[in-house]
Parts: structure tokens; sequence; C-alpha cells
């Protein structure tokens, strides 16, 4: 029997983990710019860098809660193509996951 709460505790650290690290990124972006020219380039494309991890930290927040809802609807786990199982190697890897290995 698949132990959804461990799932879940997976979950809510690694939400709590891109939490932390969407509100670095936030202060990163928030820094006052440099007076000098050569070094504002130099920011503005870190800032880009930072700005694209933000946009992925936020995409995987969705996912994560996506998946804790399923938990508390008991649909965790189940192929949202096909109905059958996620098998618990896939969910290891992507414990948001919602397509088995067939259906990816």
């Amino acid at each position: 029997m698949r132990d959804i709460e461990a799932y879940k505790q997976k979950l809510l650290a690694r939400q709590r983990e891109l939490d932390v690290r969407l509100h670095n990124i936030e202060d990163q972006l928030d820094d006052e710019p440099s007076p000098d020219t050569e070094e504002r380039a130099v920011e503005r494309e870190d800032d880009e860098m930072l700005e694209g991890l933000g946009n992925a930290g936020k995409e995987e927040l969705e996912h994560i809660e996506h998946a804790l809802t399923r938990i508390e609807n008991g649909t965790f786990g189940i192929c949202v193509e096909c109905g059958d199982e996620i098998s618990d190697e896939r969910l290891e890897v992507i414990p948001y996951a919602t397509k088995c290995k067939k259906c990816m």
C-alpha cells in the first residue's frame, strides 16, 4: 500500500524550500541597481536569470499545490490520462506527477 502521508510530507517540505528560495529571489530583484553602467548590464543579465528561476519555482509550486489537492480528494498517484496508478518509482522522482510512464 502506498504511503500517501510520506508523499505529502515530501511535497510540503519542497513547498517550504521553494517558498524560501522565491522570497530570496524577490529580495535580490528588489536590490537597488548599481550606478555603474557596466555593472548594471551584468545585473540585468543576473536579473533575467533570477526571473527564470523564479518562474520555474512558481510553476513547481503550482504542481505541488495540485498534488496536495489530489491527496486531499483521494486521487493522488492516479494517472489523469488513463486512470492507472502512477508507479512509486516515478512519484519518488516527481512526487507531483499527474501521468504514468506510458501516458507521459
